[in-house]
């Protein structure tokens, strides 16, 4: 697999340059930016810190785990569960298509399009210590930067289940960072129910 700095670089610049098209604005400190762009970068943060030694298939995954999500809305799909968890999968063929592609046309060779594309289709998660990691940095990023402001608004009982979800895709590594997140106090209550739970 390329480990090539240039074409790294590259690739992460395409990525972001792609996600800087979301409509959805957010602050960033005194900026507002691309809603998809700063989850990438918080993705990118969580790796650099949680696995510091990623390899660059891992590394490009992650910058890339939401590339474009706006374009596939969920409410394209029907409400139910059902709905949901065909979205989940479209999206994540998706992400694939869509990285591959921009990594091919930086120049990345097919077994590091390949890697990047399995990441990214969510498979082997726990037989995969990639797709762990990656899996880790997802929920790490859900749990420090968006459950606060997902938490209230679903039931409870609903957000809890969330939470041991999350947690049960979790490795032991991400535990003991999500443990150590500083959390607002309804946030660290919820996760305190979910852990003390069945």
């Amino acid at each position: 697999m390329s480990t090539d700095p240039d074409r790294f670089h590259a690739a992460i610049e395409h990525i972001d340059l792609a996600n800087s098209a979301d409509p959805a604005r957010v602050a960033d400190g005194d900026a507002m930016i691309a809603s998809e762009l700063l989850y990438s970068r918080r993705m990118t943060a969580w790796l650099d810190r949680l696995y510091p030694n990623a390899s660059v298939a891992l590394q490009l995954a992650a910058r890339a785990q939401h590339i474009r999500r706006w374009e596939i809305p969920r409410s394209s799909f029907p409400a139910d569960r059902i709905g949901y968890l065909k979205w989940r999968t479209t999206l994540y063929g998706f992400h694939a298509d869509t990285a591959a592609e921009i990594l091919r046309g930086v120049g990345y060779d097919e077994p590091t399009i390949s890697r990047v594309r399995v990441l990214l289709k969510k498979e082997r998660i726990k037989s995969d210590a990639d797709a762990q990691a990656l899996e880790d940095v997802i929920c790490l990023c859900f749990l420090e930067n968006y459950f606060a402001d997902f938490a209230p608004r679903h039931d409870e009982p609903k957000v809890i289940g969330i939470l041991r979800k999350t947690w049960a895709k979790m490795s032991p590594v991400g535990h003991a960072a999500a443990l150590a997140l500083p959390m607002q106090a309804d946030a660290a209550r919820l996760v305190r129910a979910a852990l003390a739970g069945p």
